[in-house]
């Protein structure tokens, strides 16, 4: 083979195998940029991904706080309403021992008694009072058709009347203790009391 031919064969070859290089170059740069960009934004979402898990842990523990916050207000609220409800219906369990020493009190007294005998008719009964109010005791039984037994008791703290009628298997309560206590329940269920 002639030199002449022989240098271009080289020359060829050569330039072939830069164009071959620069191929593989560019491939490599190509690949190099696509695992870059993949890294790139693998990166992002990795981190974007880290953020929004520590902003939720954040808010998770930011509403954990509130929570608790809230439910020890809460807790507060309930105390200071028992204690405002407690203080309202002392005062008026008070004024309702008050009451038991007036003549108004005494009228009542006897007519609920009066309203007990009806309902109880000619049956025998037992007859519970406060211990203030066995002074009116005489007035009471005679109010009763059937047999009635007066007792103390101690149970009674304002006042009223308490029936039972054994063969009737009937309780009728006119105590102010059970009146106040229901409206007492009714309060509770019913008022919309706030606390400033």
């Amino acid at each position: 083979m002639p030199k002449n031919n022989t240098d271009r064969f080289l020359r060829a070859i050569k330039k072939y195998a830069k164009e071959q290089q620069n191929a593989l170059q560019r491939e490599v740069d190509q690949l190099k940029d696509e695992r870059l960009k993949e890294t790139e934004q693998k990166a992002k979402r990795d981190s974007r991904s880290l953020i929004k898990q520590k902003l939720r842990e954040k808010n998770n523990e930011k509403t954990a706080q509130l929570a608790q916050l809230t439910q020890e207000g809460q807790k507060k609220l309930f105390i200071e309403r028992l204690k405002m409800t407690d203080e309202v219906f002392r005062k008026a369990q008070v004024k309702l021992v008050e009451y038991t020493e007036t003549a108004q009190y005494s009228q009542k007294l006897l007519k609920s008694a009066a309203d007990t005998a009806e309902y109880f008719g000619e049956n025998d009964c037992v007859l519970y009072i406060n211990e203030r109010d066995m002074n009116a005791a005489d007035d009471i039984k005679a109010l009763f058709k059937g047999n009635a037994e007066i007792k103390v008791d101690k149970t009674i703290d304002i006042g009223g009347i308490k029936g039972y009628c054994e063969s009737m298997g009937i309780i009728i309560d006119e105590t102010l203790d059970t009146k106040l206590k229901a409206q007492r329940e009714w309060f509770v269920e019913n008022c919309s009391l706030s606390v400033l």
